[in-house]
């Protein structure tokens, strides 16, 4: 039964539909192999009976011929930054520890309509600020990967939770959500796709805001079809969400080809970085190798702001982010820290202490520095027009392409505790996914190989707004060409 839990999600739901397995059979499993995996820290909060009842629910629907689709029946987890009503949700912080939403968020809604089944709520980052799974107050999440030396490796984050849970094969999907690359980097350190929709393609209704203007939901999965099907139930327009999208959302999955033949390869110049690591170099060659034998036209383009975008993304998203955090204040829910003879103030002041680790603390200190009076126009509003220039860079270079390549991380999976002392090193994980998130754009991180260490890496491809179709077709090419194995490359490794 355990080995079915490695097919696709494409895979099992034909299964389910052919009554060759029944979702209960199917979420026991998968319960049994979160138990057979506690020891990676990837879930919060396990959801176990409210997984069985879902269960028994989609059952039924099946038996009585009224199925509500593709993913019902199939276990799934949920990044704990998605309010679900009545189960906990707490962003990976201590202020949020026992904070039970009345409500969920709209994806997780759209989700339970297709006939989901929860099994529980995966770690993250707190507040989904982190590049690698260190921050959660609920301890660090561990890769399923390890490299040859058997040492413990981080997953990437904040979204690494949903990416071990994935890779570990507990669950066919999860949810993720991607500020600056929290999707795309944890997907290429464990060997997974991972997507970021355009911005406004799904809603942020009831996700706990890191930086609003940045944050978008999207799915992580085993296969490009997979990330289509989950972002077929994920997408649409949300009257709650000021900043959802109101255009037609296709049908990703119909829509989608593996075909490259005239597809036009853009190859930004600026992604190539002095001293990156030559496994990376090599991997995005191939990619470029794999295009063209397929028929695609790999050209080389310039985005000539692309240094300024990881400078120009820690002005904004800590701004962002401060103002977002000051709803934390211990008044009107999460953590509250007080003592006989408090004032107002010094309970804030204990809460927000208290209540935030030192990665949000140091985010929350920059953002308010960059927003205060005499540097809000020298940094801020800097950084907000580096932003539209990035953004023209983009918009010139798909008048010439369709898509573009990229490597997804600077690195492959690290070792747990490097780097946590040296934060300046962390941010730079994101300096590959940090230019799309700026833009808006949607990006996908797609496994293609192993680097020396035998630590799986990914390429990244990013197209027009709006354009998931493109970028799903080109991705499906990439990841036919490529042929990654997950579970069987890394039993070899291991």
């Amino acid at each position: 039964m355990q080995d079915i839990l490695c097919s696709s999600l494409g895979d099992v739901a034909k299964k389910l539909g052919n009554g060759d397995i029944s979702s209960t059979e199917l979420t026991k499993a998968s319960l049994q192999a979160m138990d057979e995996t506690r020891d990676l820290n990837a879930f919060i909060t396990e959801t176990n009976e409210l997984a069985l009842a879902a269960a028994v629910q989609s059952d039924q629907r099946r038996a009585a011929g009224n199925s509500y689709g593709v993913l019902d029946g199939i276990p799934i987890a949920i990044k704990d930054l998605f309010c679900t009503e009545g189960v906990k949700t707490t962003a990976g912080s201590k202020i949020l520890g026992n904070f039970v939403p009345p409500y969920s968020s709209t994806v997780v809604k759209n989700l339970e309509r297709s006939g989901t089944v929860m099994v529980g709520k995966t770690n993250l980052d707190e507040f989904a600020m982190g590049s690698a799974n260190m921050t959660s107050h609920f301890g660090p999440v561990k890769n399923p990967w390890k490299n040859k030396d058997g040492q413990e490796l981080v997953p990437g984050g904040s979204s690494g939770g949903s990416a071990a849970a994935v890779s570990a094969g507990v669950v066919f999907g999860a949810t993720g959500t991607d500020t600056g690359g929290s999707i795309r980097q944890p997907a290429s350190f464990t060997g997974i796709v991972g997507m970021k929709p355009t911005y406004g393609r799904c809603s942020r209704f009831g996700v706990v805001a890191f930086a609003s203007s940045l944050d978008q939901p999207g799915p992580m999965t085993r296969t490009v079809g997979d990330a289509a099907i989950m972002l077929n139930a994920m997408a649409g327009h949300d009257v709650m969400d000021a900043t959802s999208s109101n255009k037609t959302v296709p049908d990703f999955t119909a829509a989608i080809t593996s075909d490259a033949q005239g597809l036009r390869i853009g190859i930004p110049e600026e992604y190539t970085l002095k001293g990156m690591p030559a496994d990376i170099q090599d991997l995005w060659d191939q990619g470029i190798k794999w295009f063209e034998s397929m028929g695609a036209e790999c050209k080389p383009v310039s985005l000539k702001h692309t240094k300024y975008a990881l400078p120009a993304y820690y002005i904004i998203a800590p701004a962002e982010a401060s103002s977002n955090l000051s709803r934390y204040d211990g008044v009107r829910y999460g953590l509250r820290i007080e003592e006989a003879g408090d004032s107002l103030d010094d309970m804030y002041e204990k809460t927000r202490s208290e209540g935030f680790g030192d990665e949000v603390k140091r985010r929350v200190l920059i953002g308010a520095y960059v927003l205060s009076a005499g540097y809000y126009d020298a940094y801020y509003i800097k950084a907000q027009q580096v932003r539209t220039l990035i953004a023209e860079d983009f918009k010139k270079a798909f008048a010439e392409v369709d898509v573009l390549l990229t490597p997804s991380t600077p690195s492959s999976a690290f070792a747990i505790g490097e780097k946590m002392d040296d934060p300046l090193a962390m941010y730079l994980n994101d300096v590959f996914t940090v230019p799309a998130s700026l833009a808006g754009l949607p990006a996908i991180s797609v496994p293609v190989g192993l680097d020396s260490g035998g630590l799986p890496l990914g390429l990244q491809l990013i197209a027009k707004p709006f354009d998931e179709v493109t970028l799903l077709s080109a991705a499906s090419a990439l990841e036919t060409a490529a042929a990654f194995d997950l579970f069987k490359f890394r039993k070899d490794v291991s």
